[in-house]
């Protein structure tokens, strides 16, 4: 079948229904109106500029080139984790910690994905590396965020409990081990429903573009099925990572509980 264009009326269409729901937000006083159209509209640019940037790419093909785009992909995701912290690490660990384990995870789990199981030549083509990096940098940004976000205001509001263990001889790992286990459960907790939910409650996002342009429904099926285990493994891996480097941050080498490295962001 035929893939149908969009054209610029059809997307002014649907950006109408969100400007309605910013009308809506006015009128019962939710106050999240300006937040709404401000990520509506990075939406619409940043999507639009990623579809000039990939059309050249895929003309080019140079590695440099992609290497460049995924590096600021990560950079992006990483500011974007330390961004939605009520208490994050002061200094470069704000945006580091979530930076760091993010690499560590998406971009091994992309690489071994593309080698091993896709196996396609080159292992950099924009067509497989772009698109599967960016969905899983972007569910992994998500579980990092929560892991990171439940560990350092669990380890605020429990901060007295964590000393007197300290107190007692436990190490560091003892005292904070509970709320390293629920941070951790709880950045699982998005990408455990979304895969219970595939194909029952919902149809995943690339599924469903695939078969909007045409491909067999189940070829489709595969593909997605691969990237919700690679998304489930990352967000996994970076959010152990992450709540692994922001607990031993929380400690200094004696052993001292230091909340002076947060900073509320209120």
């Amino acid at each position: 079948m035929e893939l149908i264009q969009l054209s610029a009326f059809d997307l002014a269409l649907a950006a109408c229904l969100v400007i309605a729901l910013a009308g809506l937000s006015v009128a019962l006083s939710l106050g999240i109106e300006r937040k709404l159209l401000i990520a509506a509209t990075r939406t619409v640019v940043q999507l639009t500029l990623l579809g000039l940037v990939l059309k050249v790419l895929f003309v080019q093909s140079h590695p440099l080139l992609i290497s460049l785009l995924a590096l600021f992909m990560l950079l992006v995701a990483g500011y974007e984790v330390m961004a939605r912290q009520q208490r994050r690490f002061a200094g470069i660990w704000g945006m580091g910690v979530g930076t760091l384990s993010m690499f560590i995870s998406s971009f091994s789990v992309t690489l071994l994905a593309l080698n091993l199981i896709i196996q396609v030549e080159p292992w950099y083509s924009v067509q497989y590396l772009i698109p599967l990096l960016g969905m899983l940098l972007g569910n992994t940004m998500s579980g990092i965020a929560i892991a990171l976000d439940n560990l350092t205001h669990n380890a605020w509001q429990q901060r007295g409990q964590i000393e007197a263990r300290l107190m007692l001889g436990h190490a560091w790992q003892t005292a904070i081990q509970e709320i390293r286990r629920t941070a951790l459960r709880s950045g699982l907790i998005p990408i455990i429903n979304a895969m219970a939910a595939a194909g029952v409650v919902s149809l995943p996002g690339m599924m469903t573009g695939q078969i909007l342009a045409g491909s067999p429904p189940f070829e489709a099926a595969k593909y997605q099925i691969l990237i919700m285990l690679l998304i489930a493994a990352g967000t996994g891996f970076g959010a152990t990572a992450a709540v692994w480097i922001g607990s031993r941050r929380l400690f200094d080498e004696r052993q001292r509980l230091r909340l002076d490295r947060l900073q509320d962001t209120g």
